[in-house]
């Protein structure tokens, strides 16, 4: 992609390209290590879009441009994202609900919420906020630093742990899982809980890079966290996960949406964009290589015996 860029599109690829672009394409990467959780499970998580647009109406309509509330908003939204999380895994996995139908509810409820506290309207985010998530630490953003953090944390859990590998194994198998002793219900539960605590990240960042934010933030980021978790590599059908590839799939996905519109592409045409990243990865992870590998090196002996 970045030699594809470099070739027709170098303008993509300039300084201030790239510091405008990278703090989205490290909010796609909060949000795909969230869904990354998730999906392990053999799950959606829908509720995402209210989720983030919740943090971000709390960081800035709270604390009404005063940094002194701004520790107190952030709380809040950490309370309020804790326990959607929970509704999440509860009504999936104590009461067997359908993921894709009770994140639909739990979303409905968050844009109550949402139009609940900011009541539609926007409002300026703090200062202190914004210096935070929208400053450079050596010419990086901070927000890719956060993104980068919360990539080394999910990986560290998940493949250097004991909760991580049997989270892991859940999600390949549930019913072994249970066979074997692992409290498949609680696992499941926490992986709704994790993802919400990384939206609530991802939003309030929002929050802060974002002077006046809108209460529908949320709505763009669904169809990408499921692109880039797909792209990294990670099955629908639950199992192990790439949090690095998860992460290098949401720079990669930001870089193209960059090229896309360097060559001329209307903004207007980003969602279908990402919709055939998405179908791309899964017609990829989808494709029976090995077998279809054996079945033509077979065909190719037959072939040079006859």
């Amino acid at each position: 992609m970045l030699l594809i860029c470099m070739i027709y599109a170098p303008s993509s690829l300039s300084w201030g390209a790239l510091t405008g672009s990278l703090p989205f394409a490290a909010i796609i990467a909060i949000v795909g290590l969230g869904q990354l959780l998730v999906v392990q499970q053999g799950g959606f998580d829908l509720s995402l879009p209210g989720a983030v647009s919740l943090a971000v109406v709390v960081a800035t309509h709270y604390p009404q441009q005063n940094d002194a509330l701004l520790f107190q908003a952030v709380l809040l939204s950490i309370g309020f994202l804790l326990a959607a999380g929970f509704l999440n895994g509860i009504l999936i996995s104590f009461f067997q609900l359908n993921a894709i139908i009770a994140t639909i509810g739990t979303n409905a409820l968050l844009y109550g919420a949402v139009f609940a506290v900011s009541g539609g309207v926007p409002s300026i985010t703090t200062d202190l906020l914004a210096d935070i998530a929208g400053g450079e630490i050596l010419g990086v953003p901070n927000s890719v630093v956060f993104a980068l953090v919360a990539m080394a944390i999910v990986t560290f859990v998940l493949k250097k742990t004991v909760a991580g590998r049997r989270f892991e194994a859940i999600g390949a198998n549930p019913r072994a899982g249970r066979a074997a002793g692992l409290n498949v219900r609680v696992h499941q539960t926490m992986a709704y809980v994790y993802a919400q605590l990384l939206y609530c990240m991802a939003g309030t960042l929002i929050a802060g890079i974002t002077r006046e934010p809108t209460a529908f933030q949320g709505d763009s980021l669904l169809l990408p966290s499921v692109a880039v978790v797909v792209l990294g590599g990670t099955s629908l059908l639950g199992g192990r996960g790439y949090p690095i590839s998860t992460v290098i799939a949401a720079f990669f996905l930001n870089q193209l949406s960059q090229f896309a519109l360097s060559v001329g592409v209307p903004f207007s045409a980003q969602t279908i964009i990402q919709a055939l990243a998405l179908g791309f990865g899964i017609g990829v992870y989808s494709f029976r290589w090995t077998v279809n590998l054996r079945k033509a090196t077979g065909t190719k002996k037959v072939e040079e015996q006859k």
